[in-house]
């Protein structure tokens, strides 16, 4: 768990504001990555705060340009990217730790948390909401054409994840589940969305129209 760099009391999961002295701390990559700040206007602005996003340069195998709010630190990540943090971020990683990766999730998955749709930073068409990855606990906002949006504090426990093994765990269940012996039936079958032969993919496709379709009413 963070500690505060005001007071050092333990921060909340997945904020960096603390309960004790109100202290807004920094992004979570303070501390852990050097970064500095770019003079690259995105163009993009918070989907929280609607307030215009800055870019940020990680200094890791290269640099890396992602953009964050300043007033609630989320961070949107262009397509790709998000996964290259992660591999470059954290290395040299061989083993599972389950009981870790339920530790992790236990202290930072808020489940008063509520659930919000939220507009895109770059098109403004409401966003995918999915989990990352195999028992991460993180739900990422996702558009399909332009990155991800993580919330404040969602940075450091996928960190905190992959180095557990959770981006291991991930792997041996996707390879495991391409591994189970596919059944053939001659009856149709029917996605979620209750049309004959849809597959998830369609599933996803007709709920990113139906959100385009609502964002275009606001």
């Amino acid at each position: 768990m963070a500690n505060c760099t005001h007071c050092s009391a333990p921060l909340p999961a997945n904020t960096n504001r603390c309960e004790y002295c109100d202290t807004r701390n920094d992004v979570d990559l303070t501390g852990r990555q050097a970064y500095a700040l770019s003079s690259r206007v995105s163009g993009r602005s918070c989907p929280h705060c609607s307030k215009p996003l800055q870019t940020i340069e990680l200094q890791l195998n290269g640099t890396i340009q992602i953009d964050r709010c300043s007033d609630c630190f989320g961070l949107f990540f262009d397509a790709g990217k998000i996964e290259l943090v992660l591999e470059q971020a954290v290395s040299d990683v061989y083993d599972i730790n389950v009981r870790q990766l339920d530790n992790i999730n236990s202290d930072r998955f808020q489940t008063d948390k509520p659930v919000k749709y939220i507009k895109c930073p770059e098109c403004q068409h409401f966003m995918l909401r999915r989990v990352f990855g195999y028992r991460s606990g993180v739900i990422i906002d996702q558009c399909k054409s332009h990155g991800i949006w993580l919330d404040s504090g969602e940075i450091t426990h996928l960190l905190e994840w992959k180095k557990a093994g959770g981006q291991l765990l991930a792997a041996k269940n996707e390879q495991a589940e391409r591994e189970k012996p596919k059944k053939s039936s001659p009856i149709k079958e029917y996605g979620n969305d209750g049309f004959a032969g849809a597959d998830s993919r369609t599933g996803l496709d007709a709920l990113d129209t139906l959100a385009n379709i609502i964002g275009s009413l606001f």
